[in-house]
Order: structure tokens, then C-alpha cells, then sequence
């Protein structure tokens, strides 16, 4: 059977979304914040019931997390916002609750496989809380050796820049242009301390001072993106998130990253929204468990 049915989890540490992905679209979904406690019973039953509700049992599970998990996709080594919850049984736990067979994945990785549209090979960056990353080889994700490929948020473009708890690396991509990072560098710049929200002062990026801000933060986003493609070398580089949304972003990315980038890799230099979105770790995770049950795989 080549017509994708399977249902698709996008847990995350505010909102968890379900949806039954038929073909190219979603069905049916269901969405509500996550279980404020955040703890592994309440979230997993709680996924459970958000799965039932969509009526399609006979339908096979992918969850993705947002975290880092063992090579064979069993446990959680480093899940971030969810305290507890590293070295879990992840999958088992999942299994047991829904009464199915479940497959799990990284949130990015499944983000980059719900992504692709017909490519074969290339990225996708998530520039959020945080920045995330996928990478699609052949078709299929890049899990390396550990289980633990892809995270390209902890490329390292800087020097002393301290990244977020559980990592410990200094001068990672993520430290210096996740929006946690960015938020802070406008606070102390920009606004004498106070909070910032940054896609409003994406809208004001013409303005003197902000102009500035954004001129540096988009070097440091060009650099990591130049260094991708000369890595990877691959079709596109497509970018999502709350960051990479806003109006406007890939193109102004684009032209800053094109000086970076050695003359072969000129020609095929493809730098992209994203297409789908929020939705697109549901498709991904869709995959992945339709592929699992034995079906073609996906896009």
C-alpha cells in the first residue's frame, strides 16, 4: 500500500499536537498545551488520549521529542524541558499507553523528514528557543554512530559564548543566535534590560541601533549556514522556526551568507522557507512509523 496513513506527535515543552496524515494532508488533529507537570505519566497519557481521539487505531505512531536519544530510538539521553526524563524507556512507555507499535525521533530530525518535498539531500534549521537541525542523506535522516547526528545548533561559529543547560559546549551556533541568546543580547543593547520579544524587533529592523543588531546577528546566521553547505553540499538549505518565519529573514540570510560560500558551491546555493511549517514534524513523524509498518517511504 503506497497511500501514507499513520499518525504523527509533535511533543513540545508548551503544546503537543497529534495529527492523522493521509497521503499529503492532515486529516484530523488535536492540540492543547502540555501537561503543565510535565512528568513522563502525565504527558504519555496525555499523548495517548490526544492519538485515541483522532479514531484511527489501526494507524501506526511516530512521536518526536525534543531532545537527543540512543541510537536505537528506545530511550531519551538528554530531553530538554522535560526534568526526569533522560535514560527513559521513551518508546516503551509510549507503547504501552497507546496499546501500538510506536516509533520515536528527535523533533528536528522529524521536522527535516516531514520537510522535504521531493529532495533527496538537504537541511533543514529551526531557529527558535534554540536553533535545531535535521539532515537528510539519500532520502533518509543522518543518525551517525551515537544516534546523535544532526545537531547542528552546537556548531561551533564563536569562542566563549556559553551554551544552554545539559550542553556545556562554548561558541555554539545555538548560543550565539538562538533566540534565547538574542533576546538577552537586545535586552542589554537595545532596551537597557528590559524583555524583548524578537519578531517584533524583527519588525523594526530598518530602524537605527536595531538595524545594527540585526546586521551582526545575520553574519553569525551566515556563517553557520556557509558552513553547512560546504559540509553537506546539499540541494537546499531550508529554513523554519519562529525566527526564521518572520517576513523577509531568508532572503536577508541569503545575501549575507552568498560571500561565505566557496565559488564551486556558488551555483547550487538554495536557501529556503519552509514549506509546511509547524506541521512538518507531524508529516515527519507520520513517516517514519508508516515506514516502520512496512509502507513506502516518505516524501
Amino acid at each position: 500500500m503506497d497511500f501514507m496513513r499513520a499518525v504523527g506527535v509533535d511533543l513540545g515543552g508548551h503544546h503537543v499536537a497529534a495529527g492523522l496524515v493521509e497521503g499529503a494532508a492532515i486529516a484530523a488533529r488535536a492540540e492543547e498545551r502540555t501537561a503543565p507537570s510535565r512528568e513522563v505519566g502525565a504527558v504519555v497519557a496525555q499523548v495517548a488520549r490526544l492519538v485515541h481521539s483522532l479514531g484511527a487505531s489501526d494507524a501506526p505512531v511516530g512521536i518526536c521529542v525534543p531532545g537527543s536519544l540512543d541510537a536505537a530510538r528506545e530511550r531519551g539521553m538528554m530531553i530538554a524541558n522535560f526534568e526526569g526524563w533522560n535514560g527513559l524507556p521513551l518508546r516503551k512507555l509510549f507503547e504501552e499507553a497507546l496499546g501500538c507499535t510506536v516509533v520515536i525521533e528527535n523533533d528536528a530530525n522529524a521536522y527535516a523528514l516531514g520537510e522535504g518535498c521531493g529532495m533527496r539531500d538537504y537541511v533543514v534549521l529551526t531557529f527558535g528557543t534554540g536553533i535545531g537541525g535535521g539532515v537528510v542523506v539519500g532520502g533518509r535522516l543522518l543518525i551517525g554512530a551515537h544516534g546523535m547526528a544532526g545537531e547542528l545548533g552546537h556548531i561551533v561559529i564563536g569562542r566563549e559564548e556559553r551554551c544552554g543547560p545539559g550542553c556545556r559546549g562554548l561558541g555554539h551556533f545555538e548560543a550565539i543566535c538562538g533566540a534565547d541568546a538574542l533576546e538577552r543580547a537586545a535586552s542589554e543593547k537595545l532596551c537597557q534590560g528590559a524583555s524583548v520579544d524578537l519578531k517584533t524587533l524583527w519588525g523594526r529592523r530598518e530602524e537605527p541601533g536595531v538595524s545594527d543588531f540585526w546586521d551582526a546577528a545575520l553574519e553569525n546566521f551566515a556563517r553557520g549556514v556557509a558552513s553547512l553547505v560546504h559540509v553537506f553540499d546539499p540541494e537546499a538549505i531550508v529554513i523554519g522556526g519562529g525566527v526564521g518565519s518572520g517576513e523577509g529573514f531568508v532572503d536577508a540570510l541569503r545575501d549575507k551568507a552568498y560571500k561565505y560560500i566557496s565559488e564551486p558551491f556558488r551555483a547550487t546555493f538554495d536557501l529556503r522557507p519552509s514549506s509546511r511549517g509547524t506541521d512538518a514534524p507531524i508529516f515527519g513523524a507520520a513517516s517514519l512509523a508508516w515506514e516502520a509498518r512496512g509502507g513506502r517511504s516518505f516524501p
